[in-house]
């Protein structure tokens, strides 16, 4: 008998619950892999800097070491998003928002409690 040694044979898909997560089998909405990955290593201290690299010359401000589990991250990234009046994301823990507006966000993470500090020029 051979075994299959394909780790990702689980069902991705139910008419019940909708998208299934390959790793625990449960739906996306209640996995709990997903949401161990999510927490991120934080020393405390929120780094606001800015980047321009693989953007094609356009910069982003970028907001690190966040002290949130990942749904309370998006809603400050939607709220500091409309505070700037630009768009922007949520990936991997850090918030990223269209522009430079490291002054504003500093001031509005600082009033939140947090200690922050600008990183990069």
């Amino acid at each position: 008998m051979v075994k299959n040694k394909n780790n990702n044979s689980g069902i991705v898909y139910s008419t019940e619950f909708g998208k299934m997560c390959p790793a625990c089998s449960r739906p996306v909405s209640k996995c709990v892999c997903r949401q161990k990955k999510n927490t991120s290593k934080v020393d405390g201290i929120v780094r606001v800097g800015r980047e321009s690299k693989g953007r094609k010359g356009k910069g982003v401000t970028l907001i690190t070491g966040v002290p949130l589990d990942h749904a309370a991250i998006k809603n400050l990234g939607k709220e500091l998003k409309k505070k700037c009046g630009t768009g922007g994301t949520v990936k991997d823990g850090i918030i990223e928002i269209q522009g430079d507006h490291r002054d504003l966000l500093v001031i509005e993470l600082q009033k939140k409690g947090w200690t922050v500090k600008r990183s990069g020029g």
